[in-house]
Protein backbone atom coordinates (compact mmCIF):
# COMPACT_ATOMS: atom_id res chain seq x y z
CA UNK A 1 0.00 0.00 0.00
CA UNK A 2 1.42 3.47 -1.03
CA UNK A 3 0.20 6.25 1.20
CA UNK A 4 0.35 9.86 -0.87
CA UNK A 5 0.05 13.18 1.42
CA UNK A 6 -2.95 15.65 0.47
CA UNK A 7 -1.96 19.68 -0.62
CA UNK A 8 -4.99 20.29 -1.11
CA UNK A 9 -6.66 18.80 1.87
CA UNK A 10 -8.51 22.17 2.77
CA UNK A 11 -10.85 21.06 -0.29
CA UNK A 12 -11.37 17.29 1.02
CA UNK A 13 -14.37 17.03 3.69
CA UNK A 14 -14.46 13.06 3.51
CA UNK A 15 -12.97 11.90 6.31
CA UNK A 16 -11.10 9.24 5.10
CA UNK A 17 -8.63 9.22 2.23
CA UNK A 18 -9.43 7.94 -1.33
CA UNK A 19 -8.46 4.43 -2.43
CA UNK A 20 -7.02 3.74 -6.03
CA UNK A 21 -7.32 0.24 -6.78
CA UNK A 22 -4.07 0.32 -8.99
CA UNK A 23 -0.04 0.46 -9.26
CA UNK A 24 0.06 1.87 -12.26
CA UNK A 25 2.50 4.80 -11.46
CA UNK A 26 0.71 6.69 -14.02
CA UNK A 27 -2.73 7.27 -12.61
CA UNK A 28 -0.68 7.58 -9.12
CA UNK A 29 0.69 10.60 -10.35
CA UNK A 30 -2.77 11.68 -11.73
CA UNK A 31 -4.28 11.54 -8.77
CA UNK A 32 -1.58 12.87 -6.59
CA UNK A 33 -1.80 16.23 -8.70
CA UNK A 34 -5.27 16.77 -7.91
CA UNK A 35 -3.84 16.93 -4.09
CA UNK A 36 -6.46 14.71 -2.27
CA UNK A 37 -5.88 12.22 -0.12
CA UNK A 38 -5.39 8.58 -0.96
CA UNK A 39 -4.26 5.02 -1.01
CA UNK A 40 -2.49 3.24 -3.31
CA UNK A 41 -3.85 -0.69 -3.09
CA UNK A 42 -3.14 -3.04 -6.11
CA UNK A 43 -6.07 -5.33 -6.94
CA UNK A 44 -3.63 -7.64 -8.10
CA UNK A 45 -6.03 -8.95 -10.80
CA UNK A 46 -5.12 -11.34 -14.03
CA UNK A 47 -6.52 -8.45 -16.19
CA UNK A 48 -6.10 -11.09 -19.56
CA UNK A 49 -7.73 -13.92 -17.73
CA UNK A 50 -11.23 -12.02 -16.94
CA UNK A 51 -11.02 -10.29 -20.72
CA UNK A 52 -10.46 -13.43 -22.57
CA UNK A 53 -13.97 -14.75 -22.17
CA UNK A 54 -15.33 -11.39 -22.73
CA UNK A 55 -13.50 -10.64 -25.98
CA UNK A 56 -14.65 -14.11 -27.14
CA UNK A 57 -18.49 -13.47 -26.69
CA UNK A 58 -18.09 -9.97 -29.05
CA UNK A 59 -18.45 -7.74 -25.78
CA UNK A 60 -17.33 -4.20 -27.20
CA UNK A 61 -14.25 -2.46 -26.02
CA UNK A 62 -15.56 -0.16 -23.68
CA UNK A 63 -17.65 -2.61 -22.20
CA UNK A 64 -14.64 -4.60 -21.53
CA UNK A 65 -12.65 -1.79 -19.97
CA UNK A 66 -16.00 -1.19 -17.60
CA UNK A 67 -15.90 -4.92 -16.46
CA UNK A 68 -12.54 -4.42 -15.37
CA UNK A 69 -12.53 -1.42 -13.58
CA UNK A 70 -15.47 -2.52 -11.81
CA UNK A 71 -13.62 -5.98 -10.89
CA UNK A 72 -10.54 -4.05 -9.39
CA UNK A 73 -13.00 -1.38 -7.55
CA UNK A 74 -15.16 -4.43 -5.90
CA UNK A 75 -11.59 -6.44 -4.99
CA UNK A 76 -10.41 -3.39 -3.12
CA UNK A 77 -13.95 -2.34 -1.60
CA UNK A 78 -14.11 -5.98 0.31
CA UNK A 79 -10.58 -4.74 1.69
CA UNK A 80 -11.74 -0.87 2.52
CA UNK A 81 -15.60 -1.15 3.01
CA UNK A 82 -16.17 2.02 4.45
CA UNK A 83 -13.63 4.41 1.27
CA UNK A 84 -14.75 5.37 -1.65
CA UNK A 85 -12.32 3.34 -4.38
CA UNK A 86 -11.62 3.89 -7.51
CA UNK A 87 -11.27 1.26 -10.37
CA UNK A 88 -9.95 2.15 -13.60
CA UNK A 89 -8.51 0.13 -17.15
CA UNK A 90 -8.25 0.68 -20.18
CA UNK A 91 -8.59 -1.36 -23.70
CA UNK A 92 -7.13 -0.48 -27.12
CA UNK A 93 -9.30 -1.05 -30.36
CA UNK A 94 -8.14 -0.49 -33.57
CA UNK A 95 -10.77 -1.21 -36.68
CA UNK A 96 -12.23 -4.22 -34.54
CA UNK A 97 -9.46 -6.19 -32.90
CA UNK A 98 -8.42 -5.68 -28.85
CA UNK A 99 -4.85 -5.03 -27.86
CA UNK A 100 -3.64 -5.72 -24.30
CA UNK A 101 -0.17 -4.20 -22.85
CA UNK A 102 2.85 -5.96 -24.85
CA UNK A 103 4.44 -9.00 -23.13
CA UNK A 104 7.91 -8.06 -24.39
CA UNK A 105 9.65 -5.36 -26.70
CA UNK A 106 9.37 -7.17 -29.63
CA UNK A 107 5.70 -7.56 -29.21
CA UNK A 108 5.54 -3.78 -29.02
CA UNK A 109 7.57 -2.85 -32.20
CA UNK A 110 4.61 -5.63 -33.50
CA UNK A 111 2.18 -3.58 -32.35
CA UNK A 112 3.21 -0.16 -33.35
CA UNK A 113 3.63 -1.15 -36.52
CA UNK A 114 0.23 -2.34 -36.82
CA UNK A 115 -1.05 1.06 -35.11
CA UNK A 116 1.11 3.28 -37.83
CA UNK A 117 -0.74 5.56 -39.74
CA UNK A 118 -3.93 4.33 -38.40
CA UNK A 119 -6.28 6.16 -35.51
CA UNK A 120 -6.87 3.76 -32.22
CA UNK A 121 -9.33 4.05 -29.50
CA UNK A 122 -8.25 4.05 -25.70
CA UNK A 123 -11.60 3.34 -23.73
CA UNK A 124 -10.84 4.46 -20.11
CA UNK A 125 -13.27 3.30 -18.02
CA UNK A 126 -13.68 4.58 -14.27
CA UNK A 127 -15.62 3.22 -11.83
CA UNK A 128 -16.18 4.14 -7.56
CA UNK A 129 -17.42 1.52 -5.53
CA UNK A 130 -18.01 1.69 -1.61
CA UNK A 131 -19.18 -0.91 0.49
CA UNK A 132 -19.57 -2.89 -2.11
CA UNK A 133 -21.95 -0.48 -4.28
CA UNK A 134 -21.18 0.90 -7.60
CA UNK A 135 -21.84 4.56 -7.24
CA UNK A 136 -20.32 6.39 -10.08
CA UNK A 137 -18.80 4.51 -13.64
CA UNK A 138 -18.19 6.09 -17.08
CA UNK A 139 -15.74 5.19 -19.94
CA UNK A 140 -15.14 8.06 -22.27
CA UNK A 141 -13.03 7.49 -25.51
CA UNK A 142 -9.69 8.61 -26.88
CA UNK A 143 -9.07 9.06 -30.38
CA UNK A 144 -5.51 8.85 -30.82
CA UNK A 145 -4.62 9.98 -34.46
CA UNK A 146 -0.75 7.97 -35.02
CA UNK A 147 1.42 9.18 -37.86
CA UNK A 148 2.85 7.06 -40.50
CA UNK A 149 6.61 5.36 -38.52
CA UNK A 150 9.29 4.39 -40.38
CA UNK A 151 11.23 0.85 -39.08
CA UNK A 152 13.93 2.64 -37.86
CA UNK A 153 11.97 5.34 -36.08
CA UNK A 154 9.98 2.50 -34.29
CA UNK A 155 13.64 0.19 -33.39
CA UNK A 156 14.86 3.99 -31.92
CA UNK A 157 11.48 4.81 -30.10
CA UNK A 158 11.29 1.46 -28.24
CA UNK A 159 14.93 1.16 -27.57
CA UNK A 160 14.76 4.95 -25.92
CA UNK A 161 11.53 4.47 -24.43
CA UNK A 162 12.61 0.94 -23.01
CA UNK A 163 10.24 -0.17 -20.39
CA UNK A 164 7.82 2.88 -20.50
CA UNK A 165 6.07 0.27 -24.06
CA UNK A 166 4.86 -2.09 -21.87
CA UNK A 167 2.75 -0.37 -18.87
CA UNK A 168 0.47 0.74 -21.66
CA UNK A 169 -1.67 -0.88 -24.26
CA UNK A 170 -0.65 1.53 -27.05
CA UNK A 171 3.25 0.96 -25.76
CA UNK A 172 3.47 4.62 -25.23
CA UNK A 173 3.61 7.07 -22.01
CA UNK A 174 2.02 10.44 -23.81
CA UNK A 175 4.05 12.30 -21.32
CA UNK A 176 7.00 10.83 -21.93
CA UNK A 177 8.25 9.89 -25.66
CA UNK A 178 4.93 9.19 -27.05
CA UNK A 179 4.59 12.18 -27.49
CA UNK A 180 6.82 11.48 -30.88
CA UNK A 181 4.35 9.23 -32.24
CA UNK A 182 1.27 11.43 -32.79
CA UNK A 183 -0.27 13.54 -35.23
CA UNK A 184 -3.37 14.64 -33.70
CA UNK A 185 -5.67 13.24 -30.43
CA UNK A 186 -8.75 13.80 -29.57
CA UNK A 187 -9.59 13.71 -25.58
CA UNK A 188 -8.10 15.12 -22.66
CA UNK A 189 -4.32 13.91 -20.99
CA UNK A 190 -5.93 12.34 -18.09
CA UNK A 191 -8.43 10.10 -20.51
CA UNK A 192 -5.39 9.36 -22.28
CA UNK A 193 -2.89 8.36 -19.30
CA UNK A 194 -6.00 5.92 -18.11
CA UNK A 195 -7.69 7.88 -14.95
CA UNK A 196 -10.14 10.33 -16.77
CA UNK A 197 -10.08 13.14 -13.51
CA UNK A 198 -12.98 15.33 -14.97
CA UNK A 199 -16.16 13.27 -14.17
CA UNK A 200 -13.95 11.68 -11.05
CA UNK A 201 -14.35 15.37 -9.39
CA UNK A 202 -17.31 16.04 -10.74
CA UNK A 203 -18.52 12.87 -8.96
CA UNK A 204 -16.62 13.71 -5.67
CA UNK A 205 -18.01 17.26 -5.88
CA UNK A 206 -21.81 15.78 -6.01
CA UNK A 207 -21.51 13.42 -3.76
CA UNK A 208 -20.03 15.45 -1.10
CA UNK A 209 -16.36 14.61 -0.31
CA UNK A 210 -15.12 17.51 -2.38
CA UNK A 211 -15.91 21.15 -1.99
CA UNK A 212 -18.05 22.18 -4.77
Amino acid sequence: MIRVEAPAKHLWRNPLPLVLASKSQARRELLAATGLPFECIDAALDERNVEAPLRREGVPAGNIAAHLAKAKAEQISARRPDHLVIGADQVLSLEGEFFSKPRDLAEAKVHLKRFSGKTHELHSALCIVRGGSVLFACAPVAFMHMRALSTDFIDAYVEAAGDDVLGSVGCYRLEHLGIHLFEAIEADQSTIMGLPLLPLLAFLRAEGSLIG
